[in-house]
């Protein structure tokens, strides 16, 4: 009887020391964390989400931006974060692939410290000129670039970002020299590309686009693989001679390494659920945003293929932000 009482209470030790079964999640608040300041469109979508998510899972889901270092303080708080389901990630491209191969003292790794959970959405990114320019096309832009060798800059939302990057990309493919000028944040960039104060930005196609159909501002190309249905006549780069060219600026929802698979089975079903929904749509939409959904191993494969793409393209262009 006292062997018994022994493994009885063992086993009971045992169990209380478990993760609760997933059927039993959640049953407190989810805290989404978002690596950027509010107001930006990580922020859109990750508010989005998170107020869906709140009605389907029953449990509020509070956004909690934590922004710095090219979104490595939120991001890095996530990987650091119990495996437990109530700490997520809205990352992207940038957080989840550029960083990893900018920084040689980088807070995280991507394949190793997260659980991939689903692609959210595509956020376009457009190559845009003042109208002051002469540059009507990707071609007038090459050829000026050519004739003015470092004498032309661009600006982008900041050093390492996807914006930045895709330039990068083009400057390299294109064979020309377009001096960076970095900024802290896309507004201040959108500001001084409306004002003239710089000619040439590499910038999210959404906080632009009502300045490009009211003539504030002319876009010569869109970085990704295909059109958008918001310009539907804007051409990709690869449309206009550079083949292959692609850049997407994707966001997914993550969580830390050792999530169990349960909890990201009905968060990806949550997720995918709540981005087919009409109002769910019309609100992205308004804001720019192209809805995008994925399985977590899609979502995974896209992070690894991501940071072997980047690294390229770094190494190319002698960027780092150590």
């Amino acid at each position: 009887m006292r062997y018994f009482l022994v493994c009885l209470f063992a086993a009971l030790g045992l169990a209380a020391g478990m993760p609760a079964a997933a059927e039993t999640w959640p049953t407190r608040t989810i805290t989404l964390v978002v690596p950027f300041p509010a107001g930006g469109a990580t922020d859109v979508v990750g508010r989005t989400i998170a107020q869906a998510l709140s009605d389907r899972l029953g449990q509020q889901v509070i956004v909690e931006n934590r922004a710095g270092a090219n979104g490595q303080i939120g991001s890095a708080a996530v990987a650091q974060a119990k495996p437990d389901g109530y700490t997520l990630l809205m990352g992207g491209v940038n957080t989840q692939g550029m960083n990893d191969v900018l920084y040689k003292n980088r807070r995280y790794d991507s394949l190793k410290d997260f659980t991939p959970i689903a692609v959210t959405s595509v956020i376009p990114v457009a190559f845009v000129v003042h109208p002051s320019l002469p540059a009507n096309s990707l071609q007038d832009l090459v050829r000026l670039a050519k004739e003015r060798p470092g004498q032309l800059s661009y600006g982008s939302s900041g050093a390492g970002g996807p914006h930045n990057l895709a330039m990068e990309l083009f400057k390299s493919i294109a064979k020309i020299d377009i001096q960076h000028i970095p900024y802290k944040g896309g507004a201040p960039q959108l500001n001084d590309l409306v004002a003239g104060h710089i000619k040439i930005g590499a910038i999210g196609l959404p906080p632009a686009l009502q300045h490009i159909k009211q003539g504030r501002l002319r876009a010569l190309a869109l970085a990704d693989g295909k059109r958008t249905s918001f310009l539907a006549d804007l051409p990709t780069v690869a449309e206009q001679g550079y083949p292959n060219f692609e850049v997407n600026y994707w966001l997914g929802l993550f969580g830390p390494a050792g999530l169990q698979k349960d909890v990201v089975t009905r968060l990806n079903k949550e997720v995918v659920d709540i981005l087919k929904q009409p109002a769910v749509r019309e609100t992205l939409a308004k804001q720019g945003v192209e809805i995008v959904t994925s399985t977590p191993d899609e979502l995974g494969s896209l992070v690894a293929k991501e940071i072997s793409r980047w690294g390229q393209v770094v190494k190319d262009a002698g960027i780092s932000l150590d």
